[in-house]
């Protein structure tokens, strides 16, 4: 008796078949729910909506001074330790990077 390899076996395609059921039967959320969820949350107090007024807002920012043995780059201006200095012309030092 010949058997046919590429046939599903029944054991296999009923356990296929309940899987499916039990997913269709199982209390998931579908998209629009989930949709609505995530809008709901997106308004919570302390979210800043895009165009929001923030001139009262004040900005607190600790400005830490140049150290001895760092320079500015002068050519993509980032703050840099002396050992990465690559050349210095006309008393300008240039990184590494940037003379790469």
């Amino acid at each position: 008796m010949a058997a046919d390899y590429d046939e599903v076996r029944p054991d296999v395609a009923e356990s296929r078949n309940a899987s499916i059921d039990a997913l269709k039967e199982a209390n998931s959320p579908d998209a629009r729910s989930v949709g609505l969820e995530l809008d709901e949350t997106d308004t919570v107090d302390g979210v800043e909506l895009p165009g929001a007024d923030l001139s009262g807002e004040e900005l607190i920012i600790h400005v830490i001074p140049q150290a001895p043995d760092e320079f500015t780059c002068y050519s993509c201006f980032l703050v840099r330790h002396n050992s990465q200095i690559a050349r210095t012309k006309n008393g300008h030092n240039y990184c590494i990077d940037c003379e790469a």
